[in-house]
């Protein structure tokens, strides 16, 4: 009896591996690089200050927000969600991006830090100024920091005279 060499078992095997093989197609770009979660206030230490706090009415003050991802590679995009909520009462102010500012994104490995800056111009109470006693943060998740540098300015329409920057890179 004659036997004839089986191509079958090979192309078989060969077909398996292509199929079990990665192709990246999967990852959001199929350039084998996987995007990076949304940075959060569970991965991120915070920290508010030290401020350049407006001493009068009418004066101007910056109060930096700077944050460190403490887990694996994390993602900032658009501008900072940031709101100042009073006392005890559930008016919030949002706090806009500064005017002419860009938006970047940002991606940061453990360890590396980002910042961004508010500013705001100190108001006379019961001027229509808006009395903040927290500042939230949102990050995929809120932090509230306590508000220490007096009312915010009215800007005489609806809004205060509070704005924050865009995301920064910080350290080297």
């Amino acid at each position: 009896m004659r036997t004839t060499p089986l191509a079958v078992p090979a192309a078989l095997t060969a077909l398996l591996l292509l199929a079990a093989c990665d192709t990246g197609s999967g990852d959001g770009g199929g350039d084998g690089k996987r995007e990076s979660a949304a940075c959060s206030v569970d991965t991120v230490s915070m920290e508010v200050g030290p401020a350049s706090i407006a001493p009068a009415a009418g004066d101007t003050g910056e109060v930096p927000v700077g944050f460190t991802n403490q887990s694996a590679t994390c993602t900032l995009d658009g501008f900072p969600e940031v709101r100042l909520a009073g006392a005890g009462d559930p008016t919030t102010v949002e706090v806009p991006p500064t005017e002419g500012a860009a938006a970047q994104r940002l991606t940061l490995a453990k360890g590396e830090s980002a910042s961004f800056t508010l500013t705001y111009e100190r108001g006379t109470p019961g001027d229509g100024a808006f009395d903040a006693e927290s500042l939230r943060v949102d990050l995929s998740g809120t932090r509230t920091f306590r508000w220490t540098y007096g009312p915010v300015a009215s800007d005489g329409r609806d809004g205060h005279k509070i704005s924050v920057s865009a995301y920064q890179q910080a350290g080297d």
